[in-house]
């Protein structure tokens, strides 16, 4: 017997990561570790799980995250949307649910790129008259 499993791609600012859903006891891991180990904010770890709450899902199935890129809010933004997308694929009732509630939007903020002739995007060297 094998056991199906749904795989979806979420991306926040560099992060990029991959969800893998299959039934289970609502076991979460990322990148092979406990997710309260990985993610050690609690309101962080409780905003990643939000999909699933608002789903009702939460606890009936098992999630294998990879993460790569950014930093821990970043990659905690990525996570959810793979979820969420995730969460559509195996139930397509869901999508308004996850929508009304702001979690199939990704987030398009992106950091702007350095320009020529300045030492960051916008900022500029200090003018002098003379």
């Amino acid at each position: 017997m094998t056991v199906k499993s749904t795989i979806k791609v979420g991306r926040r600012k560099t992060a990029v990561a991959r969800a893998f859903f299959t039934e289970g006891t609502g076991k979460v891991t990322i990148n092979g570790r406990n997710a309260e180990e990985y993610v050690k904010s609690p309101s962080l770890y409780q905003s990643m799980l939000q999909p699933l709450k608002v789903t009702e899902t939460f606890g009936t199935l098992d999630i294998r995250a990879t993460v790569v890129g950014g930093g821990f809010t970043g990659q905690v933004g990525a996570i959810r949307l793979a979820i969420a997308r995730a969460l559509v694929n195996k139930n397509e009732e869901f999508r308004s649910i996850l929508r009304q509630n702001g979690f199939m939007t990704r987030d398009p903020r992106m950091v702007e790129r350095k320009k020529y002739g300045r030492p960051k995007a916008r900022k500029r060297f200090q003018f002098s008259k003379r």
